[in-house]
This record gives structure tokens, sequence and C-alpha cells, in this order.
């Protein structure tokens, strides 16, 4: 998808000014949640000792964290200051930079690995991103990205989706940016990988929970921690807004636990890709 410089500028923004805000939220919110898929993520790049990672997109430093417990050199990426200053606080001893993961800051060949754990759909132009990973990687690097499974999977996603279409409207002033769901289509994440120069691309789903402590929490945490979903509901009338959280917290009953909370399917999407041992640059 090409879109212009003005739309890519204004969906950065809204990507980027949402993160600044949400940062200390986020580990609360979704930060436990999105780990369940770190673990096969590393497995994929084969992250070890005396292994070069980058980590894209690392907001708190959670993967990041995970590959330097096994062993890994590991420098973690991210465009948004107060993300960083949260993962500079849990972890001190690793090296976070801030930056774009569309114009890494980093020389040919410096990684043997690139991994990106739901950072793909935050990004305006993620195609040039992968073009970056394939640069910065050296011959035979992997390379491996995590994103939500289809909408019709992913069951937070698709409550809110839903009640909004029903109660509200999703003819909404906001920034445009790459579909969603883009990656979400294996065949999609091999066009793309194999168009840049990739082999061997791979695409597996991970199971995945998001346990919340009562059906209202998917309400209120798709509104104060996500950015695309919280902007869509941010745009709706009140009168919308009240009908949409009845919806929801009604639609989330259907995955009620004994203890009142509810456990929502939402499976990951993890891909991986190799470069091949006799690459050649690209000018």
């Amino acid at each position: 998808m090409v879109i212009s410089h003005s739309v890519y500028t204004a969906f950065r923004e809204l990507e980027q000014s949402r993160w600044q805000q949400i940062a200390s939220e986020y580990e609360g919110a979704l930060g436990d949640f999105n780990q369940q898929a770190i673990e096969p993520l590393l497995d994929a790049v084969g992250a070890g000792p005396e292994m070069r990672l980058l980590d894209v997109a690392t907001g708190p430093g959670f993967a990041a964290a995970a590959a330097w417990k096994r062993g890994a050199s590991v420098t973690g990426i991210d465009f948004s200051p107060p993300m960083l200053a949260v993962a500079r606080q849990r972890n001190p001893s690793i090296e976070f930079v801030e930056g774009d993961a569309e114009a890494l800051p980093f020389r040919d060949g410096s990684f043997h690995a690139l991994a990106m754990n739901f950072g793909m759909f935050h990004l305006a132009r993620p195609d040039q991103a992968l073009e970056e990973g394939y640069r910065v990687l050296l011959p035979q690097g992997r390379i491996a990205f995590t994103v939500y499974a289809p909408p019709e999977e992913s069951m937070a996603i698709c409550i809110a989706l839903g009640a909004v279409r029903v109660h509200g409207t999703m003819d909404v002033p906001l920034p445009e940016g790459p579909p969603f769901f883009r990656f979400s289509d294996p065949e999609e994440c091999h066009r793309a990988l194999q168009n840049i120069g990739f082999v061997n691309s791979r695409v597996v789903k991970v199971p995945q929970v998001w346990r919340l402590p009562s059906p209202d929490a998917l309400f209120d945490l798709m509104l104060s921690s996500t950015v695309r979903v919280a902007a869509l509901l941010r745009a709706q009338t009140l009168d919308a807004l009240r009908a949409i959280r009845k919806a929801m917290r009604e639609a989330a009953t259907a995955y009620l636990t004994n203890d009142g909370g509810i456990e929502l399917p939402m499976p990951a999407m993890l891909t991986s890709a190799t470069k091949p041992v006799d690459a050649e640059e690209k000018p």
C-alpha cells in the first residue's frame, strides 16, 4: 500500500503521540498478554548466546529482556521516549535507542537477528521497515514478527469493532494507515518478505488469551490503552459510546470465568524468514 507523505505523517503522528500518552498504562493493560508470544518469537530467530539481536518497537523492553536472559547481546529501539524510559528503568543492562523502524540508525549487517513483537501494525510504512530489517541483518540473519490473528479470531478486537458498527460509525475522520490485519494473512506475509529478498518464510499461529478482571474492563482498556481502536471510540458520540460499552460488556460475558473475569482468545500470527547467505546488499 502506497500512501502520500502527508497521510504517512498524519498516521505516524497519531501513533507516536498516543504512545507518548499511554506508556505507563501499557504494562498493566496489555503487557502481560502481549508477552505470551515472546518465547516463540525468540525461538523463531534462534535467540541465544553470542547473537546480536535487535528488538524493533521494543516498547517497555519485554522481548529485549527475554533475549538478554538467553545470553544474546541486545539492542532495543522505539520511537517513543516515554516507552524507552520504562524499558531503561526495567532493564538497566540493555542498550535502548530512540529511533525509527523505517530508518534504522545502524550500519548494514549489524545484527544476527531482528524481532518485532506486535509492532508491525503501528508502522505507517511496514514494507520500508522490512527493507531496513533486511539491510541491518547479516547474511543468514533471521527476522521474526508477531501480529494479531484475523479479526474473527481476535475476539477483543472483533467485539469492539462489531459494537462500533452496530451502535456507532466506522466513518470517522482518522488518519489513514496500512490495513491493521494485513500481516495476519500468511500469503501476504510470504509475498512481502519474498519481494524484499528474504527466503524460507514461515507463518505459524501462537495461542494467546487476554485475561481481564471483568466484562467492563474490555471497553475501558480499549479506550485507555490502545491506539487505533481508542481513536475510533473517541470519535463516537456520547450516546453511541454508552451503547458501544453496553454491547461490548454483553458480548464479553460469553467469556466469563468462575472468578468473574473474562478470557478472550487473541492468537498471534508469528512470521519468520531468513536473509540468504549470498544476499547482495541493496543500493
